[in-house]
């Protein structure tokens, strides 16, 4: 899709006033001038055509630059367009050399400099186009979080987020119009928000864990009872070994065959904001089960409800897999092991003689390490306290 030129210039709340004189002239000198109604609203009116943005935008934009080929094409984004923003989007399509991107100051940065944050120690969290539970993972005592909103309702959302984890008392700061003639700033407890508020707005949250507030860490190995289940999930200590086998990287995809109750590839998801779970679960009812840990935990995972091998057809291709249910299917971790990147990491969970048995078939032929993991738990023998062994657990993991 071959074009004269396009230059993305960034615009804050404060409009044209706020724009560089190098920004002011790419406006000027466009022949098409793309954006939102709201961004193209913010600078005077120009020669250039305007063309707003259809929806869904993802779909349509290939086709708009291929209509206005060989016209110089200026696109209106909103502060930062590296940022969560259109930039990103315009460079991936036709390249880094042949866009040219003039930001203006993120939200980000004027929300940290309003608030007196050093930006290099606070969490950034997007909900453009995300559930409000994807705030979850990030709701750590004393954490400072930024939260981009997705419109007026964010705030309130995020509010009852934090009064429902045991964090009423986190300090809430919304942040609206930064920047602009309207720039307006509240803050308010979590417990205690209740303000209507302008669509263009930042959250700024102190987190503030109240006594009765469940500590959910990032790291492997949420409790048991952080999840519903019937009873098909990874234990916690067994879980925490899995996962350390199947080395959770930013940026990577995993499988997790036989999902269950979603705790391997929600607590691979929860490692960091980049990574993606994808869990394939043949039962309806603990499909959605799956879905209610995903949402109460904040993770980014996608549920297929499907027998595997069968349902793996078609999938992205993985970086690493778990199979904790099926594994003896005939054809399962033959198809596990072909979708495998190289590099990528495969681990399977066995508790009864037949899976050992595959376990041990698959070991012989590619190797790996293997681990066969008890676990004890304390309980009550009448008025005193004694030990109770799990079912232990064999654990194959290999790299490709």
């Amino acid at each position: 899709m071959p074009t004269e030129g396009v230059t993305v210039v960034g615009v804050g709340a404060d409009g044209w006033d706020g724009l560089s004189s190098a920004a002011r002239s790419a406006v000027q000198a466009a022949d098409v001038l793309m954006g939102s109604a709201r961004q193209l609203a913010l600078v005077p009116t120009v020669d250039a055509e305007r063309v707003k943005w259809p929806s869904p935008l993802s779909e349509a934009l290939p086709g708009l630059l291929s209509e206005h080929a060989g016209r110089q094409i200026c696109v209106l984004a909103s502060g930062d367009p590296m940022f969560h923003g259109i930039g990103t989007t315009m460079t991936r399509l036709l390249g880094a050399d042949t866009v040219r991107v003039i930001p203006h100051p993120s939200s980000v940065s004027l929300a940290c400099a309003r608030l007196g944050w050093p930006q290099d120690q606070v969490q950034v969290v997007s909900l453009v186009g995300h559930p409000v539970e994807r705030v979850h993972p990030h709701v750590q005592p004393g954490r400072r979080l930024l939260i981009l909103s997705w419109g007026a309702h964010t705030p309130t959302e995020v509010a009852a987020l934090l009064v429902a984890r045991g964090y009423g008392s986190s300090e809430l700061t919304v942040l609206e119009q930064l920047g602009g003639p309207s720039e307006r700033v509240r803050t308010a407890a979590a417990s205690e928000w209740s303000y209507d508020v302008d669509a263009l707005n930042v959250i700024g949250v102190v987190c503030r864990a109240g006594a009765d507030a469940t500590l959910l860490s990032t790291a492997p190995g949420l409790p048991d009872a952080a999840y519903e289940s019937d009873g098909q999930l990874t234990k916690r200590e067994v879980r925490a070994v899995t996962l350390s086998r199947l080395a959770p990287v930013p940026g990577q995809l995993l499988w997790d065959v036989g999902g269950g109750a979603g705790s391997i590839a929600i607590e691979w998801s929860r490692h960091h904001s980049t990574c993606r779970a994808i869990a394939i679960e043949r039962d309806q009812d603990r499909a959605k089960r799956l879905d209610r840990n995903v949402a109460n935990l904040g993770a980014a995972v996608t549920t297929v409800v499907g027998a595997a091998p069968a349902a793996l057809d078609g999938l992205e291709t993985p970086d690493a897999i778990f199979i904790g249910g099926g594994a003896t299917v005939p054809g399962m971790v033959d198809a596990c092991w072909n979708a495998l990147r190289p590099g990528g990491r495969l681990v399977l969970n066995g508790v009864t003689l037949e899976t050992e048995a595959l376990i041990a078939k698959w070991y012989g032929e590619l190797g790996g390490d293997l681990v066969r993991l008890d676990v004890q738990r304390a309980s009550a023998v009448g008025t005193m306290t004694g030990w109770r062994p799990a079912m232990p657990v064999t654990i194959w993991s290999v790299t490709k």
